[in-house]
């Protein structure tokens, strides 16, 4: 396989996820980083490949098949190397800020000339929501957060939500002031298969999904806020106040700044498919010890994902970890394959309940044998 099979499917020409909406913590655990790991992440925003770097590994190389999200990353490398920390969480819109036109004037000169003039046209909207702000996800929440919800709960009830209170008083308020039927009319309007893909994520990554995707959203978002603490949830922060709050994703903690900040240089990126970038190390003779996969495999068919999932055990080190989550779409462990890689389930199961990133179904982790 030369080529991604959603290659051909979706329209790659836009910024689809301006942040990354998977939870590091969770990956960073996983993956159990060492100094001597050369690491592949799925670029994403960036986020999480830059996350990758705290841990001080040989290299992380990040690929996408998205320029527009490569440029999200370069554009990140830069905010770390020439932005104080408060300039940055400002510059990607994380705490309010009338600067960011100023931030852009001192990142622009590092970019390279294709990101930098994407970016050029960018300005007034990175300017007004930062840019973890402005892709197609964020504007769909955005949405949702200024026009669709103040339908049904006030901007008191959306307070009290955030809120600490203990598992108990959690769930006593979602079914007393928060899960009324207009809620659950606008969830299942909303976060409809049919408007997210619309709006939100591209019809293409829906389709292999099997069962209710309305349904799965209710009992994510319900897990959200009552099982987990929705105070200390950065990413449902964003989703209801259009920032982070006090508690910050990974990559954006001030403990992790400078570490980041530091291992810059061992951070390569490429526009490429895993199947490509599995060519790409073998005419290298690279091997990948640590693999952040995202949920990628969920918009592959059966076959297409064996044979993705192959290609990177092909250039894996013995005993490299594998890490990606399933929404609606299950994917671990091919049968096909299971000779080659052991399954760590417990792990991956208790990583599972800290995820913050709510609305995964499951973290699979793997090791190659």
């Amino acid at each position: 396989m030369a080529k991604s099979e959603v290659e051909n499917k979706v329209d790659f020409s836009t910024i689809r996820y301006a942040q990354v909406w998977e939870d590091a913590d969770v990956l960073i655990k996983g993956l159990n980083i060492q100094p001597n790991d050369v690491c592949l992440s799925i670029a994403s925003a960036g986020d999480n490949a830059l996350a990758m770097l705290a841990k001080n590994p040989e290299k992380v190389i990040a690929i996408d098949l998205n320029p527009a999200q490569i440029f999200c990353l370069e554009m990140r490398v830069v905010g770390y190397r020439v932005l104080e920390y408060h300039q940055l969480l400002e510059f990607m819109g994380s705490r309010p800020s009338q600067n960011r036109k100023r931030y852009y004037e001192k990142c622009k000169g590092l970019l390279t000339k294709e990101a930098r003039h994407f970016w050029d046209n960018k300005q007034d909207e990175v300017e007004k929501y930062g840019i973890g702000g402005i892709g197609k996800f964020e504007r769909y929440f955005r949405i949702f957060k200024d026009w669709i919800m103040t339908l049904v709960h006030t901007k008191e009830t959306v307070k009290e939500l955030s809120s600490p209170k203990s598992l108990q008083e959690r769930a006593a308020f979602f079914d007393r002031d928060w899960n009324t039927w207009q809620w659950r009319l606008l969830v299942r309007f909303f976060f409809s298969q049919t408007l997210m893909g619309a709006m939100g994520r591209d019809p293409a990554f829906f389709a292999y999904v099997d069962g209710c995707f309305t349904k799965h959203v209710f009992q994510k978002i319900k897990h959200g806020m009552c099982t987990m603490s929705p105070e200390k949830n950065p990413y449902l922060h964003w989703i209801l106040h259009g920032g982070h709050g006090q508690y910050l994703p990974y990559s954006l903690r001030r403990e992790n700044f400078e570490s980041i900040k530091n291992n810059l240089d061992k951070l390569e990126w490429h526009v490429l498919s895993t199947e490509g970038f599995a060519k790409h190390c073998r005419q290298r003779h690279v091997k990948i010890s640590k693999h952040n996969l995202s949920n990628i495999f969920e918009y592959m068919s059966e076959d297409n994902y064996c044979a993705s999932l192959s290609s990177l055990i092909n250039i894996s080190e013995p005993g490299a970890r594998m890490l990606y989550w399933n929404m609606m779409v299950p994917r671990s462990c091919p049968n096909a394959l299971r000779h080659k890689l052991k399954s760590h389930d417990d792990i991956a199961k208790n990583l599972h309940i800290q995820d913050k990133a709510f609305f995964y179904n499951k973290l699979v982790i793997e090791e190659v044998l």
